[in-house]
């Protein structure tokens, strides 16, 4: 048999998935970030506030923020003085986020159009790596990893904010309802596109419980790794250094 991977709670071959996350992000890129104010009451900001504080973004760092094509990890710590590149396997993301830079007046940002599973950079030059909300796309989360480590200088740290698993009992009930039937309707109501919201609550589910995801940042090659849940495990920070 040949290889699958999940998309959702499919199985698909490893193109096509690559080709499928594709067309969800490219189908809701113009509404991302009004998307993430409905479905999280606003709370994405305070969760993205936080992982920035965690990554402590100094004045002349070079990091790279993967998956950050609109801009909202890069644009908290570009204000800090951090030298940051934005990369993002998906263009039509990056479009957004280099609007949105262009509407704020943000400028010195680097935007490039990047695979987190086969980066074109050197190995061993930025100071921190960032990724937050899309480590779970990614067809192969170990070779992202892998890469994540190899662009980092000894001494540097990655940073990792995704949603995971819920282990407040009520609180997981509530929020398995909510996700299930009512993201989907936001999503048709706001972005016209119930499927393409249905199919990121079902990468959430898919996604490695917090211990087991730890384990992979570890064999990854990072050490003194932490895991920070937030609410229970509905996000959680995820962190490592290249030592």
């Amino acid at each position: 048999m040949s290889e699958t991977v999940s998309f959702g709670y499919e199985e698909v071959a490893p193109e096509e998935k690559t080709r499928r996350v594709g067309a969800v992000f490219s189908s809701v890129a113009s509404k991302y970030d009004i998307m993430n104010d409905a479905m999280s009451g606003g709370m994405h900001r305070l969760w993205k506030d936080r992982f920035v504080r965690r990554v402590q973004p100094r004045e002349g760092e070079a990091i790279l923020d993967m998956a950050g094509g609109t801009g909202d990890i890069a644009f908290r710590m570009a204000a800090r003085g951090a030298e940051l590149t934005v990369a993002d396997i998906n263009q039509d993301m990056l479009d957004v986020g280099i609007e949105r830079a262009m509407e704020r007046g943000i400028t010195g940002l680097s935007w490039s159009c990047q695979n987190a599973e086969e980066l074109t950079y050197p190995s061993r030059i930025f100071d921190a790596y960032t990724i937050a909300f899309g480590i779970r796309n990614v067809t192969y989360i170990d070779r992202a990893l892998s890469e994540a480590h190899r662009v980092l200088k000894f001494g540097g740290r990655f940073f990792c904010l995704e949603f995971s698993t819920v282990e407040w009992p009520g609180f997981k009930d509530v929020y398995d309802a909510y996700s299930d039937h009512l993201v989907p309707r936001m999503g048709e109501a706001i972005a016209g596109d119930a499927d393409s919201y249905r199919y990121l609550v079902e990468s959430i589910r898919r996604f490695p419980p917090m211990p087991r995801f730890e384990q992979m940042i570890r064999d990854a090659g990072f050490g003194k790794t932490k895991v920070e849940p937030i609410l229970g495990g509905l996000v959680a920070i995820h962190s490592g250094w290249k030592i």
